[in-house]
Formats: C-alpha cells, sequence, structure tokens
C-alpha cells in the first residue's frame, strides 16, 4: 500500500483511512510510546522495514535484542504468523510477504557487532561532564584541560590521554589557576575517580581509534534499500549513562557532520532511540538545551529522530514539542502518574470529534495504536484509531551464529576491528616528562660535578696554606735551634774557660815576650819600648792561644 512517497503504518477495519508516513515529513522526527507489551517493538520494525524499503539508512539501539529480527525474513512456521496474516487481511494489505532488511551490527563492546569508537576530543568536556557526573566546578577544570591539550596540540584520544592530561594540569595548577581560573587538585582527583568508574562500565572500549564515520550509518544495498545500523544495547543498558551520552554524541556528530539540505524527498537518515527516557534522567539544564538543540536544528539536516519509551511524560515538554508524527499505543492508569500521563498524550494529538483518545488510550489492544501523521502539508492529521501493520521481518532475535555470519560479510568488513594506538597525550607528556627528566639528572650532574670541583679547589687551598705555615713554622724551628745553639755554646763552660785562660796567658806571655822584645830591641829599662813591644806581642799571642782553646 506504500507508494514512492510514504510509508504505510496501518489502517482501520477493511482498511479504513490508511495511515502513511510522508517521507517528505519523517525529518520532523516522532515519538512511538506505550506499556510495555502493548506493540511498540512491532510498530518500530515496520516503520524501519518502510524507510529501508524506501532506500533510507537507519539506526536503531536495540535494548531487548528482538530488532536483530530484521536481519531474517520472517516465517510462516511460527507462532506469529496466524495472527499477522489475520491483521494484515483486516486492513487490506494485500502486498504483505515476508522479506529481510540489509543490516550491520555495531556494540560498543565490540562483542555483538562492529566497534564503535570516539575520541575524547570529539566527545567533547560537555558530554564527558554528563557521563561522569561531575559538577559545575569540576566540569570547568574538565574544560580548562581540554583547552590547553588543544593550544599545546595533545591528542585526546582515549581515558589514558584523558587521564595523563588531568595529572599534567594538577602539576600545573599554580600556573594554569593565574590564567584559565582554580584548576585545584582535589577537583582533578574527583575527576580522577569518576574515569575509573567510567572505565569499570565498560568506557574504556568506547574510546579510541579508528573513531566511527557516520558515513558508514549512511550506506544502501545493491538493490537500493537502506542498510539498517542495529547497535546491541542490551548490555550497555547496564550503563545508561553511557548509553544515553553515546546517543546524543552520535547526534550531533551528524549535524556538525552533515551539510544543510532542508526538507529533502525522504531522510539522509532515521534514529530510532528505544528506552529513550534515559536521554533525560537527570539531565542537568545544560544537557537538555543541547539535546533540544540537535533535536530542534538536526532535521535541516535530513536526518529523522524517533523516540521510544513508556510513557509520553518522560520526554521533555521543549522536546515533545518538535515531535510531528505520533503512533500511541495502550497506557495503563493505575497510579496518579499513569493517569497524567493518559491526559498529557491525550492533549498532544489533533482533535477528532469522532476519537476519545483519553478513553481510547487505555483500552487499545496489542497491535492497536492512536496514530497522528504530519501530512503533505505540513499539518498534523486528526488522530486516528488504527491497527498496526504486520513486519516482514522475524519477530524474534538473531542466533549468534546468524549474527556471526552477517559481520563477516557485511560492508564494514574489519575497518573498526583492530584498535589502533597512535602517539597521542598520554605519550607525548610521557616523553617530556623523561625529557626533562633527563634535563635535569645532566643539569644535577654538572651542578655535582661543579660543586666537587669546588670542594677540590677549596681543598687545595687548605693544603697550600698549611704548607706555607709548615714552612714558616720550619723556618721559625730552625732560628730558634740556632738561638739555643749559640745560647748553648755561649753557656758551655769549657768555652768560658778557655777565654779566662786565653786572657790570662796572652797577659803574661804577653808581658814577658814584650819585655824581652823590648830589651832587644830599646834596650833594657825601656818603658816605651816595652809598651810597644807588648801591643804586637800580645796580638799575636791572643790569636794562637784562642785557635787551640777553641779547637778544645
Amino acid at each position: 500500500m506504500a507508494d514512492a512517497t510514504s510509508i504505510f503504518i496501518g489502517a482501520g477495519p477493511g482498511g479504513a483511512k490508511p495511515q502513511m508516513l510522508e517521507l517528505r515529513r519523517a525529518n520532523r522526527h516522532g515519538l512511538i510510546a506505550g506499556a510495555t507489551g502493548t506493540g511498540k517493538t512491532v510498530t518500530v520494525q515496520g516503520i524501519i522495514e518502510g524507510f529501508s524499503n524506501a532506500g533510507v539508512p537507519c539506526f536503531v539501539a536495540d535494548v531487548k535484542g528482538d530488532l536483530s529480527g530484521l536481519a531474517m525474513a520472517g516465517s510462516a512456521n511460527t507462532k506469529t504468523h496466524d495472527i499477522f496474516a489475520a491483521r494484515a487481511k483486516e486492513i487490506g494489505y494485500e502486498g504483505w510477504a515476508y522479506g529481510d532488511t540489509p543490516v550491520q551490527f555495531w556494540d560498543l563492546f565490540g562483542e555483538q557487532g562492529h566497534p564503535i569508537r570516539t575520541t575524547i576530543s570529539e566527545m567533547g568536556p560537555l558530554l564527558l561532564a554528563r557521563l561522569m557526573d561531575l559538577n559545575e566546578v569540576q566540569e570547568g577544570v574538565l574544560t580548562i584541560a581540554f583547552h590547553v591539550a588543544d593550544k599545546e596540540g595533545l591528542l585526546l584520544l582515549d581515558l589514558d590521554d584523558l587521564q595523563a592530561m588531568l595529572a599534567h594540569c594538577a602539576e600545573r595548577a599554580d600556573e594554569l589557576t593565574t590564567t584559565y581560573g582554580n584548576v585545584s587538585k582535589q577537583s582533578v582527583g574527583t575527576i580522577q575517580r569518576s574515569l575509573l568508574q567510567l572505565r569499570s562500565q565498560g568506557g574504556d572500549h568506547f574510546f579510541g581509534e579508528p573513531a566511527l564515520a557516520t558515513a558508514d550509518f549512511l550506506g544502501v544495498d545493491d538493490k537500493g534499500r537502506g542498510v539498517v545500523n542495529i547497535l546491541a544495547a542490551d548490555k550497555l543498558m547496564a550503563s545508561p549513562k553511557l548509553y544515553s551520552t553515546f546517543l546524543l554524541w552520535l547526534m550531533s556528530e551528524l549535524f556538525e557532520s552533515l551539510p544543510e539540505v532542508g526538507d529533502p524527498d525522504k531522510p539522509k537518515l532515521c534514529f530510532f532511540f528505544d528506552e529513550a527516557h534515559l536521554l533525560f534522567n537527570d539531565a542537568p539544564k545544560a544537557l537538555l538545551e543541547k539535546i533540544e538543540q540537535v533535536v530542534r536544528l538536526i532535521r535541516s539536516k535530513g536526518v529523522g529522530v524517533y523516540f521510544i519509551t513508556q510513557n509520553p511524560i518522560d520526554i521533555p515538554d521543549t522536546v515533545a514539542g518538535q515531535l510531528g508524527n505520533r503512533v500511541q499505543h495502550a497506557l495503563r492508569a493505575f497510579t496518579p502518574r499513569d493517569q497524567a500521563a493518559v491526559r498529557s498524550a491525550a492533549t498532544t494529538f489533533r482533535a477528532n470529534p469522532g476519537v476519545d483518545v483519553e478513553t481510547l488510550i487505555t483500552e487499545l489492544k496489542v497491535g492497536e495504536a492512536l496514530v497522528s501523521l504530519l501530512q503533505p502539508d505540513g499539518a498534523p492529521s486528526p488522530v486516528e484509531r488504527s491497527l498496526i501493520k504486520p513486519p516482514s521481518t522475524r519477530v524474534a532475535p538473531v542466533t549468534p551464529q546468524e549474527r556471526a555470519v552477517m559481520i563477516q560479510t557485511d560492508a564494514i568488513g574489519t575497518k573498526y576491528d583492530a584498535l589502533v594506538d597512535r602517539a597521542s597525550a598520554e605519550e607525548l607528556l610521557a616523553a617530556k616528562a623523561d625529557e626533562a627528566s633527563a634535563a635535569a639528572a645532566e643539569q644535577q650532574a654538572q651542578d655535582d660535578a661543579a660543586k666537587q670541583a669546588a670542594l677540590q679547589a677549596k681543598e687545595d687551598a687548605r693544603a697550600a696554606k698549611d704548607a706555607e705555615r709548615a714552612r714558616i713554622a720550619a723556618e721559625r724551628a730552625a732560628a730558634a735551634q740556632a738561638r739555643d745553639a749559640a745560647r748553648a755554646a755561649a753557656n758551655n763552660p769549657w768555652n768560658k774557660i778557655a777565654t779566662s785562660a786565653t786572657r790570662t796567658a796572652t797577659t803574661t806571655i804577653t808581658r814577658t815576650v814584650a819585655n824581652e822584645v823590648a830589651k832587644q830591641v830599646f834596650g833594657a829599662g825601656s818603658r816605651r819600648g816595652s809598651s810597644a813591644a807588648g801591643g804586637i806581642v800580645g796580638g799575636i799571642v791572643r790569636g794562637v792561644l784562642g785557635g787551640l782553646f777553641k779547637g778544645r
């Protein structure tokens, strides 16, 4: 019943009032809501099949694993076959037949599909702060770390890089605080602990290279059918913040990478976010504004976003106001919150005099829904009660063997399978630290050598001074010894005796010899001759006698 411009969603009995999703309005987003077990998964499955057949690629987060059945054709040998065949006949869906859709499987953990990775830099501080539940002060420190890394050419690719960068900022806290604002080591420590928690949730699998190229989500097969990208989210649901942050990051990446196309004849890509309330639970105001901005503006990129949730009031009003196509399955009104949800849902539809929404919304059977879709002119259609068309693909998960075969044979191949670890912030900072350590060691060696040289020079000067003092002391000792020897010689008894004897002998001999000489020369009794002779003879005698006594 679909044509080249629309997708058949469902109809009333006998094919009355068929509900057609206009491809030209499919980028105006949508909501598929309803309590558990009311048929949301089958509705999503049928809509995705319609987009794929129209050549529109899709991305869907598969929380329960059921949507992996899109890869396989349904079978008549199932318990749901009779139900679906009867429904197709009831709504006049004559073209219904089993068939598959082209699928690519993805998994953040790389277990049930190709790994999906992004870099820390691409994620950015806002989404990371949301992921780690940081307060405003800690988010500010994280933003400073990103800014410093960008300014200094340090790539932030994985969690190791971010941890190294935060430690680097802590070491430079005083310097960075002066330039950018307070960078406390306490805040850095809190962020580091949050990173450890993120690792424990499997976040280290998400960050790294090769990073996802969003163009790989936009493929078609050789039949012109849009490829359905299925994210295995059953394990990811155990880390709801990682799940919601990843989905928001993916939308942001597409928003930044795709060109403006306005309202194309059909979307370039359609997103289906199951358990959509996880995007908004406990989200700070800044993040809600980011989600609202992306949802509002990504329409002009040709991307449609479809939220799937149990309760329509889980979607904030600012986002719900952007959702033009609505399929509302049954709600239960057992609690005041459920009753508020029923009233809220009733007011979101374009009124239809023949449909009491508030009453019918609690009476719908499995496979029934209240439907209001945008018409070709952009106005919402009046709400109608409709039976949802049966899907053509399997309403059950694929087996592990089937999944493995499709992963190995799809167009992605091994492009993302091997992790690439190129030089980035961690390695560069480690290299700088090694260089600084080597330079410090060299400087220390130079300082030690200079200090040793100074000590040696001081020691040499002390030795020279001691030698000079020893020389002077030796000279003084020699002089003292000479004085002592002279004093001793002067006090020697023999010297005294010799001196006295010399004097006495000299005097006696002199007189005797002088008298004899005077007698011989001047004659006896000559006094003058005796004196002259005595002087001459005395000198001679003293010299002789002195020599004799000195030798003793």
